[in-house]
């Protein structure tokens, strides 16, 4: 059985240095709400949206089930005009589509060179941005980027970590979030960033029978709420209604920590990219030895690992 869900910490009226000195280093995820966003809250309605950025052709995921899989690609990648897509994004059923009817649609924005340039809200979608105050609890040369996001209602992403620090702001609409914890990665089936178990609420138990060990954080955002992710945590969204939402990155480590070439925030730092090289070099190298001493030799590195690298005051 799956454990009962763990509500995320709502906190009202956060100022940064209150943030910054009792939430931001305990590394959990919390709810703020009641800070001031600017206008978007109200203004962005569909036709608002659609006149404020006019036909501008965006590129929009599209997928015929409610659940998106990054592994096996489940959807397609399609080009309409901004204000196009923002009406269909809306619907529940389509006259005009790609794939199906009741097809769902998601807007992650990225820069105008996806492999050189970062999202950023300011330069993708200038009109928009003027409408957002962006809670800036971190400083000005630690931002990274601003991702401009727009679903279907029952669209559901695939559960993924990011390696930067964010807030994810819900702008309108209504947004389910379930978070898992860095340290409950052994139960999550990761591939790269993101983890095999695309139905977090009915997984396939006798595929990924530990699953049952992660503990589930969830809560819900309406229009208005921020939700701190730390860094590696393991979040799955589910809009619950048609909404826009705005990511902002910002890094927790040092500049020099992180891949120059990650545009998208995803990439492991340096540091952990190396050390996981290295790891594939020595259990290449045990190959070399019998299945017996093999397997002896790689317990002996997972005991090594656990004493020198593990942290001892998770709870």
């Amino acid at each position: 059985r799956q454990q009962a869900a763990v509500a995320v910490e709502r906190l009202d009226g956060v100022t940064r240095e209150r943030f910054l000195r009792d939430i931001y280093p305990r590394r959990k995820p919390v709810v703020l709400t009641g800070l001031e966003l600017g206008t978007c809250t109200t203004k962005w309605t569909v036709d608002y949206l659609s006149k404020a950025e006019g036909s501008k052709e965006v590129k929009i995921h599209v997928s015929a089930v409610p659940q998106m899989d990054f592994l096996s690609k489940n959807f397609v990648y399609r080009t309409l005009p901004f204000d196009v897509f923002v009406r269909r994004a809306a619907e529940v059923k389509h006259r005009e589509y790609f794939l199906t009817e009741d097809e769902k649609y998601y807007l992650r924005s990225v820069g105008e060179d996806v492999r050189k340039d970062i999202a950023n809200i300011r330069k993708q979608f200038p009109v928009l941005a003027e409408d957002v105050h962006i809670p800036e609890y971190f400083e000005k040369e630690q931002f990274f980027s601003s991702v401009f996001r727009i679903s279907s209602a029952g669209l559901q992403l695939w559960t993924h970590y990011d390696v930067m620090d964010n807030f994810l702001i819900q702008v309108t609409g209504r947004k389910r979030v379930v978070l898992y914890s860095p340290r409950d990665a052994p139960y999550l089936y990761l591939s790269g960033t993101k983890s095999e178990v695309l139905d977090v609420d009915n997984p396939d138990l006798e595929k990924y029978p530990l699953f049952v060990k992660a503990k589930r954080y969830q809560c819900f955002l309406e229009a208005g709420d921020v939700l701190f992710i730390p860094a590696l945590w393991f979040h799955n969204v589910i809009s619950e209604e048609f909404g826009v939402a705005l990511n902002v990155f910002w890094k927790h480590l040092p500049a020099e920590s992180y891949d120059k070439t990650d545009t998208y925030g995803n990439k492991d730092p340096m540091a952990a990219s190396r050390a996981i090289q290295i790891l594939d070099r020595a259990l290449k190298t045990l190959e070399e030895l019998p299945e017996e001493y093999r397997d002896f030799y790689a317990r002996r590195m997972v005991l090594r690992i656990q004493e020198k690298a593990y942290r001892n005051d998770y709870r």
